[in-house]
């Protein structure tokens, strides 16, 4: 049955690989999306075990077409690497003849630049943020600190859901578990500081009670509006929301990250800094911020230098 042969595939990822909570669920959805297209390919029962022992290269690369049908080639990327993951798990496990996905190429990667504001952008919204947290509404308060936190220490809207109230140290800084489960310790300033002090005052009004009636116990930083650890799609959907009604361009959790970087570079950080700030794996993958701030230097000049 494909539900316990998924259960037998999570073991692996969660057990043997230690993969990140997110990790495990992104591999899983991508496992069980390829398993439904092969049982709609031959129009099997739902309920009824699949033969996936003669899975080929081309069935994969169908259920690729399909599922990154317009979206970025990051996403297909993505796409990509998930199920090569799990065609290998299968092969190995003699479930398949063959690893099907082993020669599934994945699209280069695009070489757009990543959506970022201005300082002057990131200023108005946060700014908007604030005053918006002044009439003391619990959720404007934390939809303040999160922003705030967002940009300040740079963080990927998973890395902020995953917050602990015990994440936060005294010396203002962020114990944070990136990618692959990899712990780093992110510095934030002094305004981003200041929204969480406020935020934690009154992080007990959001916090849902306990049934029995004794203290709360919920541990995560950040909570929705029912009282549990917030969700990622909350956060992007605020993240949104705030940007419109501030006035500036529509942006995502993720490119306040970009745009803390680029503004960390253009302030003078080296990229060794932001590298472990944003906690990247590769040095390159940082890099792509200097071309950025290149491209505001070269913009700069153009509007600015009377032989462009």
């Amino acid at each position: 049955m494909i539900n316990e042969l998924l259960s037998q595939y999570e073991r692996e990822l969660r057990l043997r690989r230690g993969l990140s909570e997110n990790t495990v669920v992104a591999y899983l959805y991508e496992a069980r999306s390829l398993c439904a297209f092969i049982t709609r390919s031959i129009d099997a029962d739902p309920g009824e075990p699949i033969d996936l022992s003669g899975l080929n290269l081309e069935d994969v690369r169908s259920w690729l077409a399909e599922a990154s049908s317009g979206e970025a080639r990051s996403s297909m990327a993505r796409h990509s690497a998930s199920i090569r993951t799990f065609s290998s798990w299968l092969y190995r496990g003699g479930f398949m003849d063959v690893d099907a996905a082993a020669r599934l190429k994945a699209p280069r990667a695009s070489n757009e630049l990543p959506h970022v504001l201005t300082q002057d952008q990131a200023r108005n919204l946060l700014g908007f943020v604030h005053d918006r947290a002044a009439d003391g509404d619990p959720l404007h308060v934390r939809d303040s600190a999160m922003l705030e936190l967002l940009y300040a220490a740079g963080l990927r809207v998973s890395e902020l859901c995953e917050l602990d109230v015990s994440s936060l140290r005294p010396d203002s800084t962020v114990r944070v578990i990136g990618k692959g489960n990899k712990e780093r310790i992110t510095p934030y300033g002094v305004p981003a500081m200041r929204a969480l002090m406020a935020y934690l005052d009154v992080r007990s009004q959001l916090v849902a009670a306990p049934t029995s009636g004794g203290p709360a116990t919920e541990k995560a930083l950040f909570v929705g509006a029912r009282g549990k650890r917030i969700n990622p799609r909350t956060v992007r959907d605020t993240v949104h929301r705030l940007a419109s009604q501030a006035g500036v361009p529509d942006i995502s959790p993720h490119d306040l990250r970009h745009s803390a970087a680029t503004h960390l570079l253009d302030g003078g950080s080296d990229l060794r800094t932001v590298q472990e700030i944003l906690g990247h794996k590769s040095l390159a993958t940082t890099q792509r911020y200097t071309h950025v701030s290149a491209e505001r230097l070269r913009q700069s000049f153009v509007q600015a230098h009377p032989r462009a």
